[in-house]
């Protein structure tokens, strides 16, 4: 029972406080401690320290009754529930509810007399709610009687749940800051924050996120932490026009208020829900609305459930704020994000379309460009014309050209911006090319009254450059300096150093004000009032020329001084290293056309004034020696196929047709010498044409030359790789059109008479074969029998000489044994290796599988003498006779267990991959391995690495290998380094599977 309270007046007690009031008035004498007069001087000196402290302070007195103390600063830690009723009461009765926790911690300072300390402990106490989450921070220091016994308790502590909790829920927004903020949709954003607040479960014991739909009309669940979706207090869709009473959460009202809405009945309405990690269910949850600066409603709620350990106190509902706050940040950002992609993607669109629309446009183009072109370069190419018509006709065609260059720009920039250019990239004699592509512009400036100087000395080594590119950097740069110098010399320099070459092209023209340099390679830029040879121009070129040197990791400067002239310098890095390597090839291209170079030669032409019969004349039409060869043409224009017709009719036999089926069936049922074929046709187009021709034997090696509008190398790459023989890019000039046609055909007529030849040596080769064969069979035959005798013979003496022979005689006997033996060998592994291609009764297909089990068998006992370990894969079927099979397995695996470490146990593995149309087989071992310069020598007949004496065998087991992998068409190769074993790879021929 707690005792009732009297008026005391104790000396000792000071007369301040509320609890020093109360401990003067408490009746002590029905407590287990007494009268306070009857106090002994350390429980005294206990109590005054106590009530004078500002510190948190409790004292238990007394091991069996503990009789509790406390001052004014310990009251919060009681509660309304335990103060004032617990002063001078049991400390175990007081604290019943952690008293298993402390319990062992005040028995131990009994005990033993040393002091405890406890940091941010959780203690769950009874105080504003039956079961309130608490951390504190305290010491359970001894309080010493006169005769040195622990008498009582004396405990200074701290609580720091609002640290310990304040800790948590800032590492919580703090992570969702961090992470959230990366969302790029509305819904990630909300998984994201599901997903961060899955990790605090003591505040939010469950989480509920809704969005809500364009119109406003309901929401629907985006994510969930602790409650399944679906379930009746986390439904998929809300309808926020529904009456209040028939909603499972108060979204609407949230809408209407336009603040948050604390529910407090959530067991009666949906049952227990999650309580985090406490084992009493959530009672309460705040259901917050997610803001948007750009519209009056919520495009979202947050529900969070409340910990049933905690008070709803402003501390908790500023941290739900602060959540939906981040929440509806991140809903915004992505929301703009979200826009921001739909405006690039709808940018990108527009990018695609006017990239469409420009390739669209060129193909158009530059089909009517052909028909002017061609027909204006042969009639200017033709003598008695009158001066007039010539210069008509040459105006037009400068213009044509001028026409054409201009297309090309506008092409090659769209498809810049669009990242369509891919670039293929080759070891280039960079200073002979330059030189020659300057060497186009010299006659026009030597008739502009200008000098051309080239310097550029043989570099150290080729320059990895896309020639396309490069062409069109050199050309645009000296078309430039042309432009724009009047009087003087422009002058082309190449240099390089260890790391980079440099070009330079210098004038001595108008130069730039230094005001316009920053903006001099700014797409469509032009520098008003600048003084050249013409106005016109489309400010694209120096653009373009900053863009293809990027392609190629380079950069590029102006100097310019008004007056005196302007430089500009290309710098291009040395090597591959800084080139993707897919687009890398280690051979040069084939020469470009020259209707590029003529192109802008033209254009300077058409520069200079009263000079135009200066210009040299264009060159003859080149003639074609086989005019009986026959040429398909599929191109659905008229006017193309008569212009095509008209060039190639007096050379060779066209026949034209309007599209690609009608090419196809014509090619079937007539093959000619060479087709000619526009890429962009109906029915079928030049590609499809291209794969329906190499499918069909009889027109799979006919030579294709495509003829397409589509400009620049990846289409170039693309046509080539499709299989065509070449690709031909309109415009065309009759010469180059000619050219590459008797090209192809007198190629293809070689490549006939070239087969004709192999067909018939094949045939002489294979009787040679055939007599080689019967010749071996019966060399082989006549020595098997003296040698049988030999070995016969040797043993019989040795029988029966017995131990009357002499060691010396033993050992000459023996000798000649291994010998005859070896030579055995020798000759029965000769003759399968000359027999292997000539037995016709061979069954096509078979089961390495099985194959493998055989040859395992037969090298059973060198197996089981090296203890040796044959691993197998699965091992598929496939179009090879058994016994080749057999043969091969045989003797790779033998020689892994010949030349097997001395050290272990040799193991063999096998095993096949499928690669498109063969079967890629691998027999590994971990056996002594082969030097680099011996992978290749070791497949040769009689090829041996090791004396006889230390390895049997006979030196052909591998030429064997090669020679029946070489039969089905695959390929054989070894893969090894000293003391690392070998792999030895072999192709062969998948077949049709069975």
């Amino acid at each position: 029972m707690i005792p009732s309270a009297r008026q005391v007046q104790p000396d000792f007690l000071p007369e301040t406080g509320e609890m020093g009031k109360r401990i003067r008035s408490f009746n002590w004498s029905e407590t287990s401690v007494g009268p306070i007069e009857s106090w002994p001087e350390p429980l005294r000196t206990a109590v005054r320290i106590c009530i004078g402290s500002r510190h948190p302070i409790v004292l238990w007195w007394g091991r069996s009754g503990l009789t509790q103390f406390y001052n004014d600063a310990y009251i919060s830690f009681l509660g309304d529930g335990k103060h004032p009723y617990w002063l001078g009461g049991s400390g175990r009765d007081c604290w019943s509810e952690i008293w298993h926790i402390i319990e062992p911690m005040i028995e131990s300072v009994f005990d033993t007399g040393e002091a405890t300390w406890s940091e941010d402990l959780l203690l769950v106490l009874n105080r504003s709610l039956p079961r309130e989450e608490g951390y504190f921070t305290f010491s359970y220091s001894p309080i010493w009687d006169d005769f040195a016994n622990v008498a009582g308790i004396f405990c200074v502590c701290y609580e720091t749940t609002g640290r310990v909790i304040g800790e948590r829920r800032l590492r919580t927004l703090r992570d969702l800051g961090r992470t959230v903020m990366q969302a790029r949709t509305e819904k990630e954003a909300c998984e994201l924050t599901a997903d961060t607040l899955s990790r605090n479960r003591a505040d939010i014991p469950f989480t509920l996120l809704y969005l809500t739909d364009d119109k406003g009309a309901s929401a629907h669940l985006v994510a969930t932490v602790g409650v399944d979706g679906d379930s009746e207090a986390a439904p998929v869709r809300i309808d926020l026009t529904a009456p209040l009473e028939n909603t499972a959460w108060p979204l609407r009202h949230v809408i209407d208020t336009g603040s948050a809405e604390l529910v407090t009945d959530l067991e009666s309405r949906f049952g227990p829900l999650p309580g985090g990690p406490w084992p009493e269910s959530s009672e309460s949850a705040f259901v917050l609305p997610i803001g948007s600066a750009c519209q009056a409603r919520p495009v979202g709620f947050l529900i969070a459930g409340l910990s049933p350990r905690r008070i709803i106190d402003s501390d908790y509902r500023s941290f739900l704020d602060l959540i939906a706050g981040h929440l509806a940040t991140a809903i915004a950002n992505a929301r703009a994000s979200e826009e921001d992609r739909r405006r690039a993607e709808a940018l990108a669109e527009l990018d695609r379309a006017k990239t469409q629309f420009f390739s669209n446009v060129s193909h158009e183009f530059r089909t009517p460009l052909t028909l002017m072109l061609g027909p204006l370069e042969n009639v200017l190419a033709t003598e008695n014309l009158s001066v007039p018509a010539s210069e008509q006709l040459t105006a037009a065609h400068q213009s044509s050209l001028r026409l054409l260059k201009l297309v090309n720009s506008l092409l090659d920039f769209s498809r810049i911006e669009a990242g369509r250019v891919k670039a293929s990239y080759a070891p280039v004699d960079l200073a002979s090319f330059t030189a020659d592509l300057a060497s186009h512009f010299r006659s026009a400036m030597e008739s502009g009254g200008l000098e051309l100087h080239v310097d550029c000395p043989p570099l150290p080594q080729p320059v990895y450059v896309d020639r396309e590119m490069w062409e069109k950097i050199v050309l645009n740069l000296l078309s430039n300096a042309f432009k724009f110098t009047l009087n003087g010399k422009v002058t082309v320099r190449l240099e390089c150093n260890d790391s980079e070459a440099a070009l330079s092209v210098s004038d001595t023209g108008v130069g730039i004000q230094e005001a316009e340099l920053p903006h001099i390679f700014e797409r469509f830029h032009r520098i008003e009032g600048a003084m050249g040879r013409t106005y016109e121009g489309t400010g694209i070129g120096l653009a373009l020329v900053q863009e293809l040197i990027h392609l190629h990791g380079g950069t590029v400067t102006v100097a310019s001084v008004i007056g005196k002239g302007t430089t500009f310098t290309v710098r291009i890095p040395l090597g591959k290293e800084h080139l993707p390597p897919d687009r890398v090839r280690l051979v040069g291209a084939e020469p470009l056309s020259a209707s590029r170079v003529e192109g802008y030669v033209e254009e300077a032409w058409g520069w200079l004034a009263g000079v135009h019969d200066e210009k040299p004349a264009p060159a003859a039409i080149a003639q074609i020696g086989e005019r009986n060869a026959r040429v398909l043409l599929a191109d659905d224009n008229a006017d193309m196929r008569d212009y095509v017709r008209r060039l190639l009719n007096g050379y060779v036999h066209v026949n034209a047709v309007s599209n690609g089926q009608e090419a196809l069936s014509s090619a079937l049922s007539d093959p000619p010498d060479l087709i000619l074929s526009d890429v962009m046709m109906p029915v079928l187009d030049g590609f499809a044409l291209l794969r329906e021709l190499r499918a069909h034997p009889e027109t799979s090696t006919i030579p294709v030359i495509l003829l397409s509008a589509r400009a620049g190398e990846e289409s170039r790459v693309e046509g080539i790789s499709a299989g065509a023989d070449d690709y031909l890019v309109k415009p065309f000039s009759a010469q180059e059109l000619i050219a590459r046609v008797a090209t192809h055909v007198n190629m293809a007529r070689q490549r006939q008479a070239a087969m004709e030849n192999l067909r018939q040596r094949e045939t002489e080769l294979r009787r040679a074969n055939e007599d080689l064969t019967q010749f071996a069979y019966s060399a082989t035959h006549d020595l098997k029998e003296p040698l049988r005798n030999v070995s016969i013979y040797s043993q019989l003496l040795l029988r029966k000489l017995g131990a009357t022979a002499d060691t010396e005689t033993q050992q000459y006997l023996n000798s000649l044994l291994h010998e005859a033996e070896r030579m055995a060998m020798l000759l029965r592994d000769l003759l399968t290796y000359t027999q292997v291609a000539t037995d016709a009764s061979l069954s096509p297909w078979s089961d390495a599988g099985v194959a493998l089990k055989k040859a395992v068998e037969d090298l059973q006992q060198a197996i089981a003498e090296s203890h040796a370990e044959i691993i197998a894969d699965s091992l598929p079927a496939l179009a090879v006779a058994e016994v080749h099979l057999h043969q091969l397995l045989q003797n790779l695996i033998g020689n892994a267990i010949k030349y097997r470490d001395p050290v272990k146990p040799p193991r063999v593995r096998v095993a096949a991959i499928r690669q498109d149309s063969y079967w890629r087989f691998v027999v590994e071992d971990n056996g002594i391995g082969i030097a680099p310069e011996y992978h290749k020598r070791i497949f040769g007949l009689f090829k041996r690495l090791h004396s006889p004496s230390r390895y049997s065998g006979t030196g052909i087991g591998l030429a064997l290998v090669k020679r029946i992998v070489e039969l089905y068409g695959g390929q054989v190769w070894v893969e090894s380094e000293p003391g690392n074993g070998a792999a030895f790879f072999f192709t062969l021929p998948a077949g049709d599977q069975k």
